[in-house]
């Protein structure tokens, strides 16, 4: 009997072993930075940013007011004077930042949480609120600002964006669009889907992921196994990780990032490595899921903290600009408290008009059933 005719009658052993699902080891990526945590100026080799005294104030400005809004609004939502809230906190300089790299020509299409991107593009903070006081769709024009009402749907607005961008190219404008989102609709299809059509058609969009590390209570290592800048090279186009919480950065790398697609080059991912400090909404509650010390670590690195030492440093602001901010700052929460609390409320059959164009038999008749839902409360009172 041969050697061969030996091996072959004897069972052959799986090669394959069994290896234990470890968690890759990895680098941390390069992040884009040009102010540290303590408020040094620091040089980058690809981006670089050249801004007046006057620009640097008003970025802390941005940020100062943007924050004191943002504060109102969840106490305000603490009160009972709002539904709901999604704050800002933490984010101010990833959205000031890529906020004023914008042209006004230029196209923004956000979540439900980007107020301080809202506040560079002329929004009035009190029309914000009428949605969240369940009064209005928004409250504003997007044609005017062009800035779209807030998305709700988790990552659905990526689409939009495409869409729009894409029909920017075909009219030959040289705008660009931006499409904000987070960490957690990163993992929705509708992403994807929009990373895909975007690099087909080379729109001029601006993916802009605010990763403030927790899909409400799921981490992003739970999320992608990659960071998520990464995931561009995927889809053909390229993506950058900038420092979220450095405002001087995220003003540069978006508007590189927009200079990009307005030369015809196509879409970018932009990764916002930032934190998000207070809750997901003020439904949720961060400290079944968050432990403290990592929320005091990212206190450490504050956008606004490190904002004013720079300024402070550089001697670009003294303790009367602080003052006046301040005045500012408490003169625009006492505007937004009585705004929102004169909202007169909206009228209960609106919901049914501009359904369709001509009328519809169903509309109608659902019109009467809730009108006559409606009356039936006013009998009940009068009964009594």
């Amino acid at each position: 009997m041969t050697v061969e005719s030996t091996a072959a009658r004897k069972p052959r052993r799986s090669s394959t072993k069994r290896v234990s699902a470890k968690k890759p080891q990895r680098s941390e990526p390069e992040l884009v930075q040009l102010l540290t945590p303590e408020g040094e100026r620091v040089e980058h080799p690809d981006y670089s940013i050249d801004l007046t005294p006057d620009e640097l104030l008003g970025l802390y400005r941005d940020m100062v007011l943007t924050r004191r809004f943002d504060a109102e609004a969840t106490s305000l939502q603490r009160q009972g004077e709002l539904g709901l809230w999604a704050s800002l906190l933490g984010q101010e300089a990833a959205q000031i930042g890529s906020g004023r790299a914008l042209r006004d020509d230029d196209y923004v299409f956000p979540t439900y949480r980007e107020h301080g991107v809202a506040w560079c593009r002329g929004v009035d903070p009190t029309n914000l609120l009428g949605m969240f006081r369940g009064v209005n769709h928004g409250g504003w024009d997007p044609s005017t600002n062009n800035f779209h009402l807030y998305t709700i749907v988790i990552g659905s607005q990526t689409l939009h964006a495409t869409g729009y961008a894409m029909g920017v190219a075909k009219d030959g404008a040289d705008s660009a669009v931006v499409a904000y989102f987070g960490d957690g609709a990163s993992s929705q299809g509708d992403v994807a889907e929009s990373f895909t059509f975007s690099a087909v058609y080379n729109a001029p969009v601006v993916f802009f992921c605010q990763n403030n590390q927790w899909a409400i209570s799921e981490p992003t290592e739970r999320q992608t196994r990659v960071p998520l800048y990464q995931r561009a090279q995927g889809f053909g186009f390229p993506g950058v990780r900038v420092d979220g919480n450095d405002v001087l950065a995220c003003l540069a790398v978006t508007r590189d990032a927009l200079e990009r697609a307005r030369r015809g080059e196509g879409p970018t991912l932009v990764e916002a490595f930032t934190y998000r400090m207070g809750a997901h909404t003020t439904s949720d509650d961060p400290t079944k899921y968050r432990a403290d010390e990592e929320r005091e670590a990212w206190e450490a690195k504050d956008p606004i903290l490190r904002m004013r030492t720079y300024l402070e440093k550089a001697g670009l602001a003294d303790a009367s600009f602080f003052e006046e901010l301040e005045t500012e700052s408490e003169s625009l929460g006492r505007r937004v408290r009585e705004a929102v609390r004169a909202m007169p409320d909206p009228d209960q059959m609106a919901i049914f008009e501009n359904v369709y164009a001509d009328g519809h038999a169903l509309v109608d008749e659902e019109r009467a059933q809730f009108a006559a839902y409606q009356a039936s409360f006013a009998e009940s009172v009068e009964g009594k």
